[in-house]
């Protein structure tokens, strides 16, 4: 036999998508359909109890749809407008995705701070900032309690989920993992007049093996809306924030400013002691004096502009 003869005679590969559906890794649209509504509902009807307990703030939970692809695919299909946190629950799944959306954790962290629930409009959609993910990490944090209690994987063990990050930030999948089909189970959450979306990102292989089972509401939670806004506080208490000082300098008629050149030099408008307002976001804090310490300039406080709780809540909004 030739080789000519040889690579003729050789079976073709077999299409990816028929092997999954023979190994259990792909299901058939009904099925798929029938499950991720089993997760929608188990979202509807308990998530808005769970948050309402624990934050004394009111959401709405409506399942919207469901879409089977590759699970990267699936991933990048759900856009920048999202927050990500990677999960695994042992008993039932080492990788799935829960994502929420960037402008309801915008509007709940608004309603956090003490707003009220009719001066919180539609914010525009951008990357959460750091403090924000901090929030982000405990909205996905109650979605994995639902999906925990609703999965029943035996053995009782908790959702581990990683560190939530914006879609921009994240990673791009290892080329040396095989692909999986997944399923992404969309809802939408409204948080009085602003509406966004939750979504999971489930590899089949778990998800068709999935009886959704609904879990008893609790009536009251262990924690309270006061611990959630001191957890919040004390997130904003740990995180880097950049100051920027800014002193007055002697005033300059324009003619003069448009010849500057290098090495010239401007003096400060103060003759004694040099004043500096020390801000951070836009927010003046203190008022300062100019001095210095070995090689390097310093500022020393002098007085508060701003109390400790409107720096933090400017902070944190």
């Amino acid at each position: 036999m030739t080789t000519t003869e040889a690579r003729q005679s050789s079976p073709a590969p077999m299409d990816y998508a028929l092997l999954a559906k023979l190994t259990g890794g792909l299901g058939d649209r009904k099925t798929v359909e029938r499950i991720a509504g089993d997760f929608g509902r188990l979202y509807a009807d308990f998530l808005p109890d769970v948050f309402n307990s624990e934050t004394g703030i009111p959401i709405e939970v409506t399942y919207t749809g469901c879409t089977s692809g590759l699970m990267t695919d699936l991933i990048t299909d759900l856009g920048d407008t999202f927050a990500l946190a990677d999960g695994s629950l042992r008993n039932w799944c080492a990788n799935f995705v829960l994502a929420c959306g960037n402008s309801f954790v915008i509007g709940l962290m608004e309603r956090m701070l003490g707003a009220l629930p009719e001066t919180v409009e539609q914010p525009f959609e951008r990357p959460l900032s750091d403090i924000e993910l901090d929030l982000a990490q405990m909205v996905v944090g109650k979605m994995g309690d639902v999906l925990r209690s609703g999965v029943n994987a035996p053995g009782g063990f908790e959702a581990l989920l990683e560190r939530a990050h914006n879609a921009e930030d994240r990673p791009q999948p290892d080329e040396g993992i095989p692909a999986e089909f997944g399923v992404t189970i969309r809802m939408t959450i409204e948080l009085g007049k602003v509406t966004s979306e939750l979504a999971l990102v489930i590899p089949q292989r778990a998800f068709l093996k999935t009886k959704v089972v609904m879990p008893k509401a609790k009536g009251q939670s262990s924690k309270s809306k006061e611990e959630w806004h001191e957890r919040i506080k004390e997130q904003v208490r740990r995180s880097h924030v950049t100051l920027q000082a800014r002193i007055r300098l002697q005033p300059l008629t324009l003619g003069t400013i448009s010849r500057l050149a290098v090495g010239d030099v401007i003096t400060f408008q103060d003759k004694k002691d040099v004043s500096v307002q020390v801000s951070a976001n836009g927010k003046d804090m203190y008022s300062c004096e100019l001095g210095r310490s070995g090689e390097r300039y310093t500022v020393r406080v002098k007085d508060n502009i701003s109390t400790d709780d409107e720096i933090l809540n400017h902070l944190m909004g």
